[in-house]
C-alpha cells in the first residue's frame, strides 16, 4: 500500500516549508500562555497576566486574516518580514517593559504589537494548495497540517511555561519571538514553492472581505464553536484533575484529547474518500456534538480521559473538511486569507471557550462547566446541519469554482 504522506514530499522544496511552517507556528501557542506565566510572576497576579494575553489574542484573531489578505495580493516574500518584525518588536517590548516594571498600559500596547502576527499554518497550507489543487494528496497535506497545529499546542504551551519557570519569566515569549523570526525568515527564503500572484481582475476586489461570502461566515462560525468545545475541554479537565488530589492528571487527560484528535487526523488523511465534503462535514458535526455528552457524566480521572479520547477523535477530521471546504468555495487568489479566517475563528472559540467556562466553573464546579462544551456541540450541530443544506447543491454536486 502506498503511503499518501511520503507522495507529499516527493515534490521539490516540500519538506523544507514544512519544517520552517512547524518552527514558525509554534509562537503563537507559546506566546499567549507565556505572557500569563510570565506576567503572573512579576506582577503577582493572574487579572493583569490574563488580560495583556487576551490582548494579543485577540489582535491576532483579528489581524491575522487582514495581514493574510495583503500575502494573497503582494506575496509572502514581501508581506511576512514585515509584519513578523512588527510582531517581534511588539514581544521585545513587552519583555523590556515588564523587566523593567514599566506601566500597566505600555504592556497592552506592546501586547496589540505582539499580536500583528501572521498565521503561519495558512501559509504552509497555501504552498500545499498550490502544489497539490485539485489532487487527493491536497487532502492528505490538510490532514499533515492539522496534525502539526495539535503538535505545536501540545509542546508550545509547556516549553513556554517550562522556560519562563527554569529560566527567566521573560525567556518564555522571548523563545517565541526568535523562532517566529527565525521560522518566517527561513520560510521566505524558499521562494520556488511560493504561491504564485493571479493579478487580474479578481485582485481589484481584494478589499471586500472574505466574510461577506455565506460560506465563509458558516464555516468561520463552526470553528469558532469548535474551539469553544478545546477550550471547554482544557480548563475544566485541569479543575477537574485539581478538586479529585491529582493534578499533574490533568496533562494526561489533555494528552488523550491531542492523541484522538492527531491519529485521527492522521488516517483521515490516509483514506480515498468518495464521499462529498458536505456529506462529511454533516457526519463530523453529528459526532462531535454526539462527544460532548459523555463529558458532563466523567466520574474519574479515566472515565474523563476516555471521553476527551474520543471526542478528539473527531475534531480534527471536521477540522480537515472544513479546510478542504474553504479550498472549494473562495476564489484561488485568496485561499490564505480563507484559511485564516478559520484558523483566527478557531482561536476566538478557545480563548472564549476558557473564559465562559471559567466563570461557570468558579461559581457552579465542573460538572456544570463541562456544559458550555454541550452548548458549543449542539451549535456545532446547527451550523453543520445549515451548512449541508447550503453546500449541497454547490460543493456536493462537485461544481467548478468559477460556478458558485
Amino acid at each position: 500500500m502506498n503511503n499518501p504522506y511520503r507522495a507529499l514530499f516527493q515534490a521539490p522544496g516540500t519538506l523544507g516549508f514544512a519544517f520552517a511552517g512547524l518552527l514558525a507556528r509554534l509562537p503563537l501557542p507559546m506566546t499567549g500562555i507565556g505572557i500569563i506565566t510570565m506576567l503572573s510572576q512579576l506582577r503577582g497576579g493572574f487579572a493583569l497576566a490574563g488580560a495583556v494575553s487576551a490582548t494579543f489574542v485577540l489582535t491576532y484573531a483579528l489581524m491575522s486574516p487582514q495581514i493574510s489578505r495583503l500575502v494573497d495580493r503582494f506575496g509572502q516574500r514581501r508581506v511576512l518580514p514585515v509584519f513578523t518584525a512588527l510582531s517581534v518588536s511588539g514581544s521585545c517590548l513587552l519583555l523590556l517593559c515588564s523587566y523593567w516594571q514599566g506601566p500597566d498600559w505600555l504592556l497592552f500596547i506592546s501586547a496589540v504589537l505582539a499580536g500583528f502576527m501572521p498565521s503561519m499554518s495558512a501559509m504552509v497550507r497555501a504552498r500545499w494548495s498550490a502544489i497539490y489543487r485539485g489532487t487527493p494528496l491536497l487532502q492528505t497535506a490538510y490532514s499533515l497540517e492539522t496534525v502539526l497545529d495539535e503538535v505545536t499546542f501540545i509542546a508550545g504551551p509547556p516549553l513556554a511555561i517550562g522556560l519562563c519557570v527554569a529560566v527567566m519569566p521573560q525567556a518564555g515569549p522571548l523563545t517565541a519571538a526568535v523562532l517566529l523570526a527565525m521560522g518566517v525568515c527561513a520560510l521566505v527564503a524558499q521562494v520556488g514553492s511560493e504561491p504564485p500572484l493571479q493579478r487580474d481582475a479578481e485582485a481589484a476586489r481584494q478589499s471586500v472581505s472574505l466574510l461577506r461570502l455565506a460560506e465563509m461566515r458558516l464555516l468561520t462560525v463552526l470553528m469558532v464553536a469548535m474551539g469553544i468545545i478545546v477550550g471547554t475541554v482544557e480548563i475544566v479537565s485541569v479543575a477537574f484533575a485539581e478538586q479529585r488530589g491529582v493534578p499533574a492528571a490533568a496533562s494526561l487527560v489533555l494528552s488523550c484529547y491531542a492523541l484522538g484528535s492527531c491519529v485521527a487526523g492522521l488516517l483521515f488523511g490516509a483514506l480515498k474518500l468518495r464521499t462529498p465534503l458536505h456529506v462529511l462535514l454533516l457526519l463530523g458535526g453529528l459526532a462531535t456534538a454526539a462527544t460532548t455528552l459523555p463529558l458532563a457524566f466523567a466520574g474519574n480521572i479515566l472515565s474523563l480521559s476516555v471521553a476527551v479520547l474520543v471526542a478528539g477523535l473527531f475534531f480534527a477530521p471536521t477540522m480537515i473538511v472544513a479546510m478542504s471546504l474553504v479550498e472549494r468555495v473562495i476564489p484561488e487568489n485568496r485561499l490564505t486569507e480563507g484559511v485564516t479566517w478559520l484558523l483566527a475563528g478557531l482561536n476566538v472559540g478557545v480563548a472564549g471557550g476558557a473564559a465562559v467556562s471559567g466563570q461557570v466553573l468558579d461559581v457552579l464546579g465542573t460538572k456544570a462547566a463541562f456544559n458550555v462544551a454541550l452548548c458549543a456541540g449542539v451549535a456545532v450541530l446547527l451550523v453543520t446541519l445549515w451548512g449541508y443544506c447550503r453546500l449541497n447543491a454547490s460543493v456536493g454536486a462537485g461544481l467548478p469554482r468559477d460556478a458558485m
